[in-house]
Parts: structure tokens; sequence; C-alpha cells
């Protein structure tokens, strides 16, 4: 189906961020590992978080969608929650034949790299798939990291990639991995080393690539009642990129439990940023609920790019305001090392802005759903737009694109990025149903500011 800009007229309102898709999935699976039952609420139900859901109760937890009534301004409010039964650490596969069948992730890659450690915990065999598209993610760094802490893997078809079936006898120790390639390697191997009998100590080398997805995933597992000790190892000698990211990191986690807790889910910036986006490029006055100033989520930088670009952004605790007339100026660069979720969106905006705008430091944003480089480079030029193509990003030529029709590659990110671009120019996606991947209600949400989207 096609997704496109049926209306719009003044882009204004109020609309609630979704909650996080990081969050939701570090949510439900901490709290399938604790001891107790947890209520996670306000938990995004997409297709990604649903994969997680689906994983961890096939490894024993018991996870159920409730209601409960409570209190609020004086009033009561029904709360939709979902409460986890843990496992207290103990998985076992409850298949009925363990050795063969296979637990389908789909299309979530955040599913397939943090559960593939934590399937080593179990006490018999587990075997992950999913669809074609996740078949094509690699997943030898990880698998590599995994064998001196006693984890032992076989890649089905041979190529590091899943179909991956992992064996018990998880014991710890200590190992080390490149910070470059994934930062969900990192958090993985993080997750699951307080239920080793050893612990964990991994080293991390420079660069380090998106490493607030790794502070996240820490911040998380405190709530849940683990501590991780962090140490900073100093400058890379050869690299000549920026302090922050040539910082090397070591990783200590003693054997613990996890404790269940009521855990609400924050607002997801990455996702957000679609609509902070849509009032940039249209012009509007828009206020953004559930996304919060002290956020450790990587995505945040989106309120600087914006700002940088000329729209007046008010930060709030829990909310923000933007106000934009629509005429936007490039950035003479933009590094998303940190944020490579932010690509699309950024092209987007760089594509509808005065100038000249270099995007750098997503070369791992190649092994995302698509090589993500490469698709936006290609849909955008179907679209006439002048750039140049590099291997950590590229260079975009604002106000150069025409209208036209253009394929998501069945990537979420880039069916809501590239519908955007109906504001200016008459552009339709391809199979731009995708988007419930990572926000379901992303029709209802863009209605709520004032813009009419249509899949036919």
């Amino acid at each position: 189906m096609n997704l496109k800009i049926k209306d719009f007229n003044e882009i204004n309102g109020t609309v609630k961020a979704p909650p996080s898709k990081s969050y939701s999935h570090r949510a439900v699976i901490l709290a399938s590992l604790a001891n107790g039952t947890s209520k996670l609420y306000d938990v995004l139900y997409s297709e990604d978080v649903l994969a997680s859901i689906r994983a961890c109760e096939a490894l024993g937890a018991v996870i159920t969608k409730k209601k409960e009534i409570i209190l609020k301004g004086g009033k009561s409010v029904k709360m939709d929650y979902l409460e986890v039964q843990g496992t207290g650490g103990k998985l076992h596969n409850n298949s009925s034949n363990p050795s063969e069948d296979m637990i389908d992730l789909a299309n979530s890659g955040t599913t397939l790299r943090i559960m593939t450690s934590l399937a080593a915990l179990s006490d018999n065999e587990v075997i992950f798939t999913g669809d074609d598209s996740l078949k094509t993610r690699p997943m030898g760094a990880l698998l590599d990291a995994l064998k001196p802490l006693g984890v032992k893997t076989v890649s089905k078809l041979g190529n590091d990639k899943a179909p991956i079936k992992i064996m018990p006898g998880y014991q710890g120790g200590e190992s080390e991995i490149l910070g470059s390639i994934s930062s969900q390697f990192i958090s993985s191997i993080l997750i699951s080393a307080p239920l080793t009998e050893k612990g964990v100590f991994l080293e991390v080398f420079p660069q380090f690539v998106s490493k607030p997805y790794v502070d996240m995933t820490i911040s998380i597992m405190k709530t849940f009642g683990v501590g991780v000790d962090e140490e900073e190892t100093g400058l890379h000698e050869v690299c000549t990129s920026c302090e922050e990211r040539c910082l090397g990191v070591d990783y200590s986690v003693s054997p613990q439990k996890y404790m269940s807790c009521d855990y609400v889910v924050e607002g997801d910036y990455s996702s957000a940023s679609y609509l902070l986006a849509a009032a940039a490029i249209a012009g509007g006055d828009i206020r953004v609920q559930n996304l919060f100033k002290d956020s450790k989520q990587g995505d945040k930088i989106i309120i600087d790019i914006l700002k940088d670009m000329g729209v007046d952004i008010t930060v709030f605790n829990d909310y923000l305001i933007v106000k934009s007339d629509g005429n936007l100026k490039a950035v003479s660069e933009v590094d998303l090392s940190d944020a490579p979720d932010l690509l699309l969106t950024v092209a987007v905006l760089a594509a509808c802005a005065c100038g000249d705008t270099k995007i750098t430091g997503v070369h791992h944003a190649r092994l995302k759903e698509t090589d993500r480089i490469d698709t936006t480079c290609r849909e955008l030029e179907k679209l006439r737009c002048v750039l140049e193509e590099n291997d950590d990003g590229m260079i975009i030529k604002g106000n150069t694109i025409h209208g036209g029709t253009v394929s998501s590659h069945n990537d979420h990110r880039l069916a809501m990025a590239f519908s955007l671009l109906g504001l200016k120019h008459d552009v339709e996606v391809e199979d731009g149903e995708c988007f419930d991947v990572s926000f379901p209600n992303f029709i209802e949400a863009m209605a709520e500011i004032g813009v009419e989207l249509e899949l036919e």
C-alpha cells in the first residue's frame, strides 16, 4: 500500500509522543528476568516489541495485558499495563522440540541481538529466526564476543546470521568487543551478565558509537536492581575523530539478581522526530508531550539539530513546544554517530532546507533494516535530489527535490520520514504500511497536528 499525505492545513495542536521502543524492549526483557511480578506502563505495542514479548514468553515469562483504575487529578482513570511474571533468571525453552523448533522474531533486530545472549542462560537449546530482512543482519561480532564467556552458538547457514542456535552453558568471564559495530551487542552482554556464574568483564574498544543506548541499558538495569561498574580507558592512540567517541570503556558486572518493579516507559525521541520535523518543514506550532528533558536517549539531539536549522523549540520537563515558519536553513555538518535512527529524519529535513547539509558518523546505519545510507540516497535521487554519498553519510543539497514515488524497502523509518516530503511536494511511499514496526499510531498522531495521511 502507498503512504501519502492527503491533506493538511495549519499544523498545530498537542500530541503525545509514542512510548520509547528502546525502553519498551528493555523493560519487557528485564521484567522477564526478574524475581517477582512487574507492572509496565505505557509499553509500545509495536511489531518489534511484540517480538520481544513472544521471545520472553517462549523462555518462561508469563506476560499479560491488564487494566487498573487509578486516581489522577481527582478523577478515576483506567490505565492499561503489562503484567510480567518474571523467571528469576531461570530460563527454559518451552518448545516441544527445542533443538529443532525456531522462535520467530519477525523483523526485530533489537530482539535478536539482546535475546541471543540471554538464550544462553536457558537450560536447553534455543533457535532464533526471523523474516528475510532479519536474516541479513550480521551477528558475528556478538557471537565471537560470547565464545570466551562459555557460549556456544551455531549459525544454521554458516554465515554468522540467523537462524542461530544457542546452546546452554553461559559461564561468564572476560571478553572484548568493538564499539563501532552495534551498541545492541554490548547491551546484550551487559543484560545477561549478572545472571552468569562468574559475572562478566567486558572491554569495549573505540570508536564507541551509539553509547547513549548502552547508557540507557545500564540505567534501566539499575531500576530493576542490577548495578554495572564502568571505567573509561583513555583515548585510542591512532584515532583522529572527536575525543568523546574515542574513549574505550571497561564494564564489570558481578553476579546479581533482577528484582521486579513498576515501570513507566518514557516517550521516544526518534519516533517523535517525525512529528517535530512535520512542523519544521511545513511551518506550525505544536506541543509534544511525554518527551523528558533529562532523558538518556541519544536521539534527543534532534532538538539541537532543529534549533540549528532555525526552528524555535522550548524544552520543559516532560514536553516540548515547537514553532517554525517553514524556512529551514542547512547545517554544515550533523554528526549522528550516537543517534543513527535519526538519519532518515535529518536527511528529509536537509532536503527541505536552504543550502548543503553534511551528515556524518552513520557508517553503522548500513547494518540496519536496510543499508540506510544507500537506500536514503537512492530514494532521494528518485525525487531528483542533488546529493553525494559517502562511506559514513552523505551531503544533501537542499531544495532540489521534486514529486514522485519512492520505495520504503519495508523500512519503517524510511516510510515515515519520506512521507513528510509530501508537505512540500507530491510524494508517495510504496509499501508504506511498515511504520507499524515502531510507531503503530503514526497516522493518528499526525492527524492530531493537522496532517491527514492515507494508505491506498
